[in-house]
């Protein structure tokens, strides 16, 4: 066991999330990230773009634009990231669609659909190169608790444990996070009985900035506008909800079947669909933290909580969920007030709880009301379709509630 370090704020957990926190928190107080997944400790130079045909994505709302603006690093994440001009949602099999369009309402874009291994790329230089910011990797955070208006935590890195306190410790180490339910921090889980299936899909028609939102009786179908593959081609980010036994069925698709099962279920909007990346998938299940906040310790990203990915909302809320524990811990430092002080963090909690109530609620709503076969619901939902086609105003507030404006 070697001595105790120091610092202000420890984070378990450099993904996205934890490294979003850590690049803010930089500017103004010590920062110390562990992260399980193996990192150069500094001097990482500028992010390299390694385009994949195969890469996963994540959908950037305005808001979380507008935080990555805030920490100077939405320049270089924009250099590979697609914005979303235009949103169709439609209704499989029954009438009933919408658009939204990012210049009737007067925005450059709707959102942006960047690639996980850039914008994490992008997040991890800025951990190697920021000044107050110590990254501690391989390595992971054994245990954390509690202890004098702070917090401990204990780090294997290699061979060698030792203790980092802090005034305040961020657990952030992903969904069902074993530091929480260490700490007996329990979840409350809705099981959706549905899987995600996950591809990127080459097709004959260029996307232009368009994102597609299908709603069919077992699950929504999405595709989001990516940039060109290396080859040229267009492509677009498929995510397609099913029930298991039905998702277990299309993952055994060799590239040609899947695509023919695919090609009806979307439709020709992008034209004939050519080819398919490595698929993926995962269960779906709305799952929330019971605890966000104790003294010393907050509870953050998707060990916070996992949403259905139908709003595409679970790591937009998170960044809001950063920026306003940001603000609160850099009003705790200019004031001198412990960081980790109780009331300093449920006054955080406090202050999430609107949105995160309005944005679960949303994910939560949306694919039952449009998973449903019912003939009252899918009734209900083609004409709620209609009327925001034919009520620019509803429109309008739906796609401030989708960017993030004003949340």
């Amino acid at each position: 066991m070697s001595d105790t370090q120091h610092c202000d704020v420890v984070i378990a957990g450099g993904g996205m999330v934890g490294a979003s926190l850590a690049c803010a928190l930089a500017a103004f107080c010590r920062v110390a990230v562990v992260e399980s997944f193996p990192m150069q400790p500094g001097g990482g130079g500028a992010p390299v773009y390694r385009p994949s045909f195969d890469a996963r994505s994540t959908a950037l709302s305005l808001s979380s634009v507008a935080f990555l603006r805030s920490i100077g690093l939405w320049d270089t994440v924009a250099r590979h990231a697609e914005p979303i001009l235009h949103i169709h949602v439609s209704d499989q099999g029954r009438f009933g669609s919408t658009r939204m369009d990012a210049a009737e309402e007067g925005l450059a874009a709707l959102g942006y659909i960047v690639e996980n291994h850039w914008l994490g790329s992008v997040l991890h230089g800025a951990l190697r190169d920021r000044p107050n910011l110590q990254l501690i990797a391989p390595a992971s955070v054994a245990s954390v608790r509690a202890a004098d208006g702070g917090a401990i935590a204990t780090v294997r890195a290699g061979e060698d444990t030792f203790d980092i306190r802090a005034g305040i410790a961020v657990i952030a180490d992903g969904a069902r996070s074993k530091l929480a339910a260490q700490l007996g921090i329990g979840t409350e889980e809705r099981n959706y009985g549905q899987v995600a299936v996950i591809a990127n899909i080459a097709h004959a028609t260029p996307h232009g900035g368009r994102a597609f939102e299908r709603f069919c009786d077992a699950g929504p179908l999405a595709m989001l506008p990516l940039t060109r593959a290396e080859d040229g081609r267009s492509r677009s980010a498929l995510v397609w909800v099913k029930e298991a036994d039905e998702a277990a069925e299309i993952l055994a698709l060799d590239e040609r079947a899947f695509l023919r099962r695919l090609q009806p279920a979307f439709g020709y909007r992008l034209g004939r669909l050519l080819a398919a990346g490595n698929r993926g998938s995962y269960p779906l299940s709305l799952v929330q933290s019971a605890e966000q906040v104790r003294a010393g310790i907050v509870v953050l990203g998707n060990a916070a909580h996992t949403l259905h990915p139908v709003a595409g909302q679970g790591f937009n809320l998170s960044l809001r969920d950063v920026a306003a524990l940001v603000e609160v811990l850099r009003d705790a430092h200019a004031a001198g007030t412990p960081p980790g002080s109780l009331r300093v963090l449920e006054g955080y909690a406090q202050s999430r709880l609107a949105d995160h109530a309005r944005t679960i609620g949303f994910s939560d709503l949306l694919p039952r009301i449009f998973g449903s076969g019912l003939l009252p619901v899918a009734a209900a939902r083609g004409m709620g379709l209609v009327s925001l086609e034919l009520l620019p105003a509803a429109r309008s507030l739906l796609v401030r509630k989708a960017t993030g404006i004003g949340l």
